[in-house]
């Protein structure tokens, strides 16, 4: 028998069992923490902005306080059809270039790091929360997981084409040794915590 054969047999001899217990994941996130109180600290730390509100109302005028109406805004929700384009769907991706602020709502957010949960069926396109100037997301309070695993219980085996965490505005930190954001997307992010 070769030296290479000798190998692969004891190799194949020395297999680990099949079946292997998954460690129990749900002593993650069950230490006692305030989650929205802990969401909003970490947004703040990667740059984001959170913004607490009741209501829509509140939202729309959030946004004619704090951004230019002159400019092209674009949503996906009816309720802030009065300051913002709602067909634009299915235009060109490229048409969206000139965005100055995208609202979104979000599925769900996660406190550990400050992700929210998107998906192509609320998005629009895909690239709305990523070619505009600045982007704002709208996530209901109650819908703050703890941790990224309670996250992926969540999601479970939904369906969806395209999905994906928003956690800040963009960022890089390759630039001289210091944190740059906006580098390649959008430069700020305000997320809306609705009660």
């Amino acid at each position: 028998m070769s030296s290479k054969a000798e190998i692969l047999n004891r190799i194949k001899a020395n297999q680990p069992d099949l079946v292997t217990e998954l460690p129990d994941l749900n002593l993650l996130g069950s230490e006692n923490f305030d989650t929205l109180e802990t969401y909003k600290t970490v947004l703040k730390g990667i740059g984001g902005d959170p913004v607490e509100v009741s209501n829509y109302q509140e939202i729309i005028d959030y946004i004619k306080a704090n951004y230019n109406l002159q400019k092209r805004l674009i949503t996906t929700l009816p309720e802030l059809s009065e300051i913002a384009s709602l067909d634009w769907n299915n235009v060109d991706p490229h048409s969206l270039q000139d965005v100055e602020l995208t609202v979104i709502k979000a599925h769900f957010g996660v406190a550990e790091n400050s992700g929210l949960w998107v998906t192509d069926d609320i998005l629009g396109q895909r690239v709305s929360p990523f070619i505009a100037q600045y982007l704002a997301i709208i996530v209901h309070k109650n819908d703050i997981v703890r941790t990224m695993q309670q996250a992926y219980e969540r999601i479970g085996n939904q369906e969806y084409g395209f999905g994906t965490f928003i956690a800040g505005p963009s960022k890089t930190a390759d630039i001289e040794q210091s944190l740059v954001l906006g580098a390649h997307g959008a430069r700020g992010l305000i997320v809306f915590l609705l009660d």
